[in-house]
């Protein structure tokens, strides 16, 4: 009879992969032995694995100008990276390795790169999409950022007054994208992205303040949807009236090149996961190519801004069972010794699944449970009735420890709950460690923070 957790995993999915095995018992995640990482820094442990960083990106490139090749597409691809899906040093200084472009949304971004060209990582050279909404702030930085001999700032307009703003006081040439508000899905309760410059203000807004001015070049035009780059018709058709705009717009602005389409080239979320990344990069570059031919203009060098593509997968949260409790007859609650609203706070707000598994006792029977956080928060749990798949665990045994893993949420999680601030019932923000492989492929660790101290959190209390 096949009633062990292993058995479960191996008939519901498939299992292992390039990614999971299990060795002895316990789970490796890309050849890393997790039971020896949990040894030595103990739980909760977030982790992040940067190899897997590097793979993502030359995967998109690759499915990119492969596509463009098919089509005989005459520009360029260009990889970006969005740095509000993560700002922490080692995941920015392993991107730019790549030559990787940004995608910056506020001010302090602007002093993030400053310290980045400083150090040497990035190069001033590389493109600087400037996106979102410019407070005066973001303005001035943005300005600096051109001062200072960054050669490929585009400020990506979001309102017609930002422009006024970005020249005020200052001398020097501005490149420009102007980003267009499109629709949204017809579940959402407006019709309208508050993001971005309506579709009929766009071409007059051109001829009356861009046209005509000398100092500023409408270099690139940047749409993106909410739902991410999917296989639906509403994505299909909001790409279409942004290329149809590109290409009318292109007939009257000859400095213009570019089509930014954004981010939204999804993570794995579950461990059943399916998505044709092929078929999608060649259908979006044949449909701008096409669309392009039948206008009679160039085909735009096309931009993608992938934040949680990039580094989603490489991330991983650990934690340990303290203590099982049996609220009724059916209900198992197995208790982790951190918090999910802390740790993984999209999983209470956006109802996101992640990759879940055991990492030891592979070989006992499972049980279904559910999951708690130590929070008093009644939101504080993972289980079936809000992520639509049942959560199976070996059977809880006493003197057996027992630690779970999620995996590929690397992304957003950090900067949502506040790492390193003061958490829901003051919990502490865990211990993060870096994960690589040395030049002879084996792997090593670093500690990149304790888990945070009762000093800390009071101090930012004022105590």
């Amino acid at each position: 009879m096949k009633n062990k957790y292993v058995d479960l995993i191996e008939q519901s999915f498939e299992f292992p992969n390039e990614e999971f095995s299990v060795v002895n018992n316990d789970l490796y995640w890309f050849n890393v032995p997790l039971m020896d990482i949990i040894k030595q820094y103990g739980t909760p442990l977030r982790i992040s694995y940067l190899p897997k960083i590097a793979q993502n990106i030359q995967r998109a490139r690759r499915l990119f100008n492969v596509a463009m090749a098919k089509v005989d597409y005459q520009a360029d691809y260009n990889y970006c990276f969005c740095t509000k899906s993560s700002h922490f040093s080692f995941v920015m200084e392993e991107v730019l390795k790549h030559d990787v472009n940004v995608e910056i949304s506020s001010a302090y971004d602007v002093n993030l790169l400053e310290c980045l060209r400083d150090s040497g990582h990035l190069d001033p050279n590389r493109f600087v999409i400037c996106n979102g909404f410019k407070i005066p702030q973001y303005v001035e930085n943005i300005q600096s950022l051109i001062r200072g001999g960054f050669t490929n700032v585009i400020s990506v307009l979001d309102n017609k007054e930002e422009l006024n703003m970005l020249l005020k006081d200052f001398d020097q040439n501005v490149n420009l994208g102007i980003r267009i508000a499109t629709e949204e899905e017809p579940k959402f309760d407006f019709y309208t992205s508050r993001l971005g410059i309506r579709f009929t203000d766009i071409i007059p807004f051109y001829k009356e303040k861009i046209q005509n001015n000398k100092q500023v070049k409408l270099k690139m035009l940047h749409f993106f949807v909410n739902t991410g780059i999917k296989d639906t018709s509403y994505y299909w058709n909001e790409l279409n009236k942004s290329i149809n705009l590109y290409c009318e717009l292109k007939k009257i602005c000859p400095d213009l090149d570019s089509l930014n389409i954004g981010g939204g080239f999804p993570f794995q979320s579950h461990m059943d996961f399916s998505y044709d990344y092929e078929y999608m990069a060649e259908e979006i570059v044949a449909q701008i190519k096409n669309a392009c031919t039948q206008a009679g203009v160039p085909e735009p060098h096309i931009f993608t801004e992938f934040g949680s593509y990039t580094v989603g997968e490489s991330g991983a949260m650990l934690y340990s069972i303290v203590n099982q409790k049996q609220q009724n007859d059916r209900e198992l609650w197995n208790m982790i010794d951190s918090s999910f609203i802390n740790t993984m706070p999209d999983t209470w707000a956006l109802n996101q699944r992640f990759p879940f598994l055991a990492i030891n006792n592979w070989d006992q029977e499972y049980e279904r449970v559910h999951l708690g956080g130590l929070t008093c928060d009644s939101e504080d749990f993972y289980n079936a009735e809000v992520h639509s798949n049942a959560i199976f665990l070996p059977k809880m045994q006493q003197g057996r420890e027992q630690y779970i893993g999620f995996f590929h949420m690397g992304a957003y999680q950090e900067a949502l709950s506040g790492y390193g601030g003061i958490q829901h019932c003051l919990l502490p923000a865990p211990k993060m460690v870096v994960i690589d492989l040395d030049e002879n492929g084996e792997y090593y660790t670093k500690l990149f923070a304790k888990e945070q101290s009762f000093k800390s959190m009071l101090k930012i209390l004022g105590y």
